[in-house]
């Protein structure tokens, strides 16, 4: 069905080592045989005939099961709904992704199961659940994520969509990265799962793929989601979203919020060019223990990853770039805590800041970031034409297909003084029709606590 060149000689050459590392140090193993073909009733045994105190969650596909092999091994069995194409597809494309595509930072697809109308897939147990847990679903008397934890699993999650994009051949866009997808393992150590809405993404001198609009309603990027146009930006939005929640603690979309504010997106992005404010964006829980730098640089990243224009968001390579910077440069937590979540003004509802912009009119400011005096790559290859970028024009490139080489990394660390970044706020109104299936994924797409 695909003919598929997985990142052969750039990955062949780390399994020996830092994979290896890795698995040994979370506890799984290294091994990725071809899938192994369960029969019904070794998994129906295995998850005690499906009982609800296996139950792990449920979402609009269906539930996941804690399950324990006859050999003591810890399993989570999807059992797909069985009411529907749709159902089906995710199945078959969930089993052909995971199959192929190995990583350390993607969930481990152990085997399937396909038995008249059962359609079950049998993945590595992630001992810690999901993000959407830890983040946005934690029990009362649990301690919420520390900075230095958030980072981590940023830049994880970040290493597991550069492989996607990167690695594979043709690359692979994700389509619902959110923080319900996002499985945690020992030390907080993050996995990208479910699959079943992955898309290959453009191949040779075409810029995207044109597909119908699905993801989770908060998280699609917004030429997707108006037009059906896919690229590997449109994932480096949704990444964007994500690592918003991780900073603020908000839900990408959270209607309990004060008027004007369900959008975390719209009502971070006014903040963004302002450096005063920006304790305003970070979560209240973090009781001011987070390093200024580190925010001022997550920030920037952040905000380029939600920049309305495709071409101008970086690569995930470079994000990735950025996150290891941060990653190896953690906060420490002896450090005097800083007072901001004391002295930081209070948030203004966003509507006060509302104002209508020209798309052109929020390139230009968006494009104002302050490099420090730092050189940014300045040629750029189009349609086999060469030409001179100044780095005060940003970073766009002739195409969509996010094959550009627009963020310089050094110069986004080098970020200290002046105006940060400048983006305008838009307020755009536009209907994306979201399947009923996939508005239930984004309310009960839950993974609870594994225990």
């Amino acid at each position: 069905m695909f003919f598929w060149l997985v990142g052969q000689d750039q990955s062949n050459s780390r399994r020996s080592g830092s994979k290896k590392e890795d698995s040994v140090r979370r506890g799984g193993s290294i091994a990725h045989g071809p899938a192994k073909i369960f029969t019904f009733r070794e998994l129906a045994v295995s998850t005690k005939n499906f009982r609800r105190d296996c139950l792990l969650g449920e979402g609009g596909f269906g539930r996941v099961y804690k399950g324990h092999m006859e050999n003591g091994q810890v399993i989570a069995v999807k059992q797909l709904d069985r009411s529907g194409f749709q159902g089906n597809r995710e199945f078959l494309v969930e089993v052909l992704m995971l199959s192929l595509l190995h990583h350390a930072n993607l969930v481990r697809l152990i085997g399937y199961c396909a038995d008249g109308d059962q359609r079950l897939l049998v993945y590595e147990y992630m001992l810690l659940g999901s993000l959407e847990n830890h983040l946005h679903d934690r029990p009362p008397n649990k301690e919420p994520l520390d900075w230095n934890t958030r980072i981590r699993i940023a830049f994880g999650a970040a290493k597991g969509l550069e492989y996607l994009h990167d690695k594979a051949n043709p690359p692979v866009i994700y389509r619902d990265f959110k923080p319900s997808n996002i499985l945690l393992g020992e030390d907080y150590y993050p996995k990208l799962s479910d699959f079943g809405l992955a898309k290959l993404g453009p191949v040779g001198d075409k810029t995207h793929v044109s597909t119908r609009v699905m993801g989770t309603y908060g998280y699609c990027a917004p030429e997707y989601a108006m037009t059906g146009q896919l690229t590997v930006k449109s994932d480096v939005y949704s990444f964007g979203v994500v690592f918003l929640e991780l900073i603020s603690g908000r839900r990408a979309i959270d209607h309990t919020q004060p008027d004007g504010e369900a959008n975390l997106v719209a009502w971070a992005r006014p903040m963004f060019r302002d450096r005063t404010r920006f304790c305003q964006i970070v979560d209240p829980l973090l009781q001011g223990r987070y390093p200024q730098r580190g925010l001022y640089q997550a920030l920037a990243v952040t905000a380029m990853c939600l920049l309305e224009h495709a071409a101008s968001r970086p690569l995930i390579k470079d994000v990735v770039s950025a996150l290891g910077f941060l990653d190896k440069h953690p906060y420490d937590p002896n450090a005097p805590r800083r007072k901001d979540s004391k002295t930081c003004p209070s948030t203004p509802r966003a509507k006060a800041h509302r104002r209508t912009t020209s798309v052109p009119d929020a390139q230009h400011a968006a494009d104002s970031l302050n490099w420090n005096a730092v050189d940014l790559r300045r040629k750029k290859i189009i349609g086999g034409g060469e030409f001179e970028q100044d780095h005060s024009e940003g970073c766009g490139s002739g195409s969509s297909s996010g094959r550009n080489e627009c963020l310089d990394v050094p110069a986004l660390l080098a970020l200290d003084n002046g105006k940060l970044f400048g983006e305008a706020d838009i307020t755009r109104k536009s209907t994306v029709k979201v399947d009923a299936r996939e508005k239930l994924r984004a309310d009960s797409g839950k993974y609870r606590r594994q225990v």
